[in-house]
C-alpha cells in the first residue's frame, strides 16, 4: 500500500468509507473500465459491516466459522477488492488493486472464487450471489444442528442490487430462504433507485418490503448514508429467527458532485476532472492510490478483530471429544471417508452377481442407499420430483425450519435456484451436494452449473429422464440437445451410464471429482446389466472402453451411450451372424476419455473398420470419433408423445437400424 505521511487524528467513519471511494474511483479509471458507482454508493454500508460485525480474519481467510459475505451485484468488485486489501489480505496488495481488470491479476472485472482470498463466491450474473448464499446459510444451519453451535455459528451477509432482485433467480432463492427460516441470512440492498438504462422505475416498481415479508422474511429501510441506521438495522436482523432484508437507500456514484446519483456512474470511469471534483467534495486530497496511515492503521485493525475469535474457537475445537472432533474436520477437509471404496466395490460386486434390469434412475437410488451408509456428509434433494428422481437415500431424513439435522432438502419447483444452492453448499464446506429433476430442465438451471464448473466445485446433478425413452410426456420433456450443450461446458463431467453397474461406478467417480461437477444422465426406462463379471480397477473411470470385443478381426466399432450400449450389443449380435467381426464402446463420459492418452484412446476406438454411433440425442459432439466415414443413429428432431418403445421404432434408434447404417459403410 502507498501511504501517505499525515499527522494522526481520529479516524471518523468518512475517513474509512472515502477510502474505498478512492481506490474504486482510482482503479476503474487506471483500468478505463468499471463500474465505480456501486462501490461509493455502498462504500458506508460495507464500513459498518466490515467493522462492527463481519467476524473474518484475513490470516487466515477459510477458517470455517468465519462470516460469510457475498457482493452478489458482482460489477462492484472494486468495493470486495478495496475491502480485502484495507483489512490485510496478504495477496491483495496495492499492485493488484493498480492491475484492476488486466491480465493476471487477481482483481478480475467481476469477483472470481479462487483468483483471491476472502472471494467466497464467483458473481456476476446477477442473482447467483444472493441464490449462492441461500446455500451458504444453508450449511450452516445443517452443520450446526450436527456438529453444535459450539462449532459452527456464523452469518452470511449478502450485498445485492436492484438486478439481483429482478432476475428470477432471486425469486426462487428468497421464497427457499424464507420457507426454511434461514434466520442467519442477511441481504442489504443497494437500494439507489438506478439501472444502467436509468432510473428503475423504466422497469420495475416491485414493493421489495412487500414481496421479502410475502415470503417469510423480515424487511426493514434505512438510509445507506447512515452509519447509526444501519447498524441498528443489522444489529435487529441478527435477533431474527427469519432471514432479513435491510433496504438501504444509496445514491450510486456517493460523492461524485456532477455524477452522483445517475446512471453514468454505473459502468464508466468518472473521468479525471470528476474525480478531482469527488475529492474536493469528499475531503479527499491525496493522490490516486494513497491512503493516509492513520486510515490504513484503522483498517488494519477491523482486519485484526477477528483474529480472537478465531482463536477461541480453535480452542473450543480442541477441547472437543476426540470422535466428535474428528467428524468435523473429516466433513470439512472435504474428504471421503477412509475404506469407502471398498465398502462400495461390495455393492457393486453383488449388482453384478444379480444382474438386475432396472432403470438407471433405480440403479442410482440403489447405489444411493448404500452410499448414505458410508458417506456420512452427503446432502441430498431434489426439485419436487423426489419420486422420478429417486434421490432420497434410504434414512436420508428431511430438512425443515425445524429440524436442520436432516439430509435431504425439497426444494421445490425450483431448479435453477436448486443449483446455485448446492454451490454455496459446496462452497461453504463440509457438505457434499447432490440434486435432481429431469435432464430437459437442466436448461433452468444451466447459470448455476456453469458456475459450479467455472469455480470447480463437486456438485453432483442427478438429471433423469434422459432421452425420448420416458415416452408419452412428449417432445417438451425428451432431451434431444442437452447432453451435448453440457458436453460443451469446460469442467463438467457429463455421465450417461449404460446400466446399474456403470451408474455406480459413475457415482464413486462424481464423488471422486473434488474440482469437477457431474451430470448423471439417467433413464426411466429399464435396461439389462451389460457388465457380466467384475474388473479390477473401475472401466468407466476411463470414459469409454470396450465392453464387447469383435469376434475375429474388427470390422465395425459400435460406439454408444446409456440405454443405446444394450441396443449397441443386440446390433453387434446381428453383425457377427454375419460374419462380420464388431466391437462394442461404451462411452459413459467423453470428458473423461478425452482426458485419456493416445495410445489408449485409439486401442478402443480402433484404428481401421467402420464406427457406428448411437445416442437418443442429436449428433453434435460424436463426429470426433466416428470421422466423416462414420455413421450417427440418434435425433435430429425434437421428439414425440408415445410409449418409449414406439419412440424408438419411429425415429429409427433400433438394433436393426445401427446394424444396416455399419453394412452400408463396409
Amino acid at each position: 500500500m502507498t501511504r501517505a505521511d499525515t499527522t494522526k487524528v481520529a479516524v471518523s467513519h468518512d475517513d474509512l468509507a472515502n477510502a474505498i471511494r478512492a481506490l474504486s474511483m482510482d482503479a476503474v479509471q487506471a483500468a478505463n473500465s468499471g463500474h465505480p458507482g456501486m462501490p461509493m454508493g455502498m462504500a458506508d454500508i460495507a464500513v459498518v459491516l466490515f467493522r462492527d460485525f463481519l467476524k473474518f480474519d484475513p490470516q487466515d481467510a477459510v477458517w470455517p466459522d468465519r462470516d460469510r459475505f457475498v457482493l452478489s451485484n458482482g460489477h462492484g468488485s472494486m468495493l470486495l477488492y478495496a475491502l480485502l486489501h484495507l483489512t490485510g489480505y496478504p495477496d491483495m496488495d496495492i499492485g493488484q488493486i493498480k492491475n484492476f481488470r488486466q491480465l493476471g491479476s487477481r482483481t478480475a472485472g467481476h469477483p472470481e472464487y479462487g483468483h483471491a482470498q476472502g472471494i467466497e463466491t464467483t458473481t456476476g450474473p446477477l442473482g447467483q450471489g444472493i441464490a449462492t448464499a441461500v446455500g451458504m446459510a444453508l450449511a450452516e444451519r445443517m452443520l450446526a444442528a450436527r456438529h453444535g453451535p459450539e462449532v459452527v455459528d456464523h452469518y452470511t451477509y449478502v450485498f445485492a442490487g436492484d438486478g439481483c432482485l429482478m432476475e428470477g433467480i432471486s425469486h426462487e432463492a428468497v421464497s427457499l430462504a424464507g420457507h426454511l427460516g434461514l434466520g442467519k441470512l442477511i441481504v442489504l440492498f443497494d437500494d439507489n433507485e438506478i439501472s444502467i438504462d436509468g432510473p428503475t422505475d423504466l422497469s420495475v416498481r416491485d414493493d421489495q418490503i412487500a414481496r421479502f415479508e410475502a415470503c417469510g422474511w423480515e424487511a426493514s429501510r434505512v438510509d445507506g448514508h447512515d452509519p447509526k441506521a444501519i447498524a441498528q438495522a443489522i444489529e435487529s436482523a441478527r435477533k431474527s429467527e427469519k432471514p432479513s432484508l435491510i433496504a438501504c437507500r444509496t445514491v450510486i456514484g456517493y460523492g461524485s458532485p456532477n455524477k452522483q446519483g445517475t446512471a453514468s456512474t454505473h459502468g464508466a470511469p468518472l473521468g479525471d476532472e470528476e474525480i478531482a471534483a469527488t475529492r474536493e467534495k469528499l475531503g479527499w486530497p491525496h493522490d490516486p492510490f494513497v491512503i493516509p496511515n492513520d486510515i490504513t492503521d484503522a483498517w488494519r485493525q477491523i482486519g485484526e478483530r477477528g483474529a480472537n475469535a478465531r482463536r477461541a474457537w480453535h480452542s473450543r475445537i480442541d477441547a472437543l471429544p476426540a470422535s466428535e472432533k474428528a467428524a468435523f474436520e473429516n466433513a470439512t477437509s472435504g474428504n471421503l471417508p477412509d475404506g469407502w471404496e471398498n465398502a462400495f466395490q461390495t455393492y457393486i460386486d453383488a449388482v453384478i452377481a444379480e444382474q438386475p434390469k432396472i432403470a438407471t434412475r433405480q440403479a442410482s437410488q440403489k447405489a444411493l442407499d448404500a452410499l448414505a451408509g458410508i458417506i456420512p456428509n452427503l446432502a441430498g434433494g431434489s426439485a419436487d420430483l423426489t419420486g422420478s428422481n429417486l434421490t432420497q437415500a434410504k434414512g436420508m431424513e428431511p430438512v425443515t425450519a425445524e429440524n436442520f439435522a436432516g439430509e435431504y432438502i425439497y426444494y421445490g419447483v425450483r431448479e435453477h435456484g436448486m443449483a446455485a444452492a448446492m454451490n454455496g453448499i459446496a462452497l461453504h464446506g463440509g457438505l457434499i451436494p447432490y440434486g435432481g429433476t429431469f435432464l430437459i430442465f437442466t436448461d433452468y438451471a444451466r447459470p448455476s452449473i456453469r458456475l459450479a464448473a467455472l469455480m470447480g466445485q463437486r456438485v453432483i446433478y442427478v438429471m433423469t429422464h434422459d432421452s425420448i425413452g420416458l415416452g408419452e410426456d412428449g417432445p417438451t420433456h425428451q432431451p434431444v440437445e442437452q447432453i451435448a450443450s453440457l458436453r460443451a461446458m469446460p469442467n463438467l463431467n457429463v455421465f450417461r451410464p449404460a446400466d446399474a453397474v456403470e451408474t455406480a461406478e459413475c457415482w464413486a467417480l462424481a464423488l471422486q471429482a473434488e474440482s469437477t461437477p457431474s451430470v448423471l444422465a439417467l433413464t426411466r426406462q429399464g435396461v439389462p446389466t451389460l457388465r457380466a463379471q467384475g474388473s479390477n480397477g473401475n472401466p468407466s473411470a476411463r470414459g469409454a472402453y470396450v465392453l464387447a470385443e469383435a469376434d475375429g478381426e474388427r470390422q465395425v466399432t459400435l460406439l454408444a451411450t446409456g440405454s443405446e450400449v444394450s441396443l449397441a450389443c443386440d446390433a453387434r449380435e446381428l453383425l457377427q451372424k454375419d460374419g462380420i467381426g464388431t466391437a462394442v464402446v461404451s462411452m459413459p463420459c467423453h470428458e473423461l476419455f478425452e482426458a485419456q492418452d493416445a495410445a489408449y484412446r485409439e486401442s478402443v476406438l480402433g484404428t481401421n473398420g467402420v464406427r457406428v454411433a448411437v445416442e437418443a440425442a442429436v449428433a453434435q459432439g460424436w463426429e470426433r470419433y466416428i470421422g466423416c466415414d462414420g455413421a450417427f443413429v440418434g435425433m435430429s428432431s425434437f421428439g414425440a408423445s408415445a410409449p418409449g418403445g414406439t419412440l424408438y421404432e419411429h425415429f429409427g434408434i433400433t438394433a436393426q437400424a445401427v446394424a444396416d447404417a455399419a453394412r452400408q459403410r463396409l
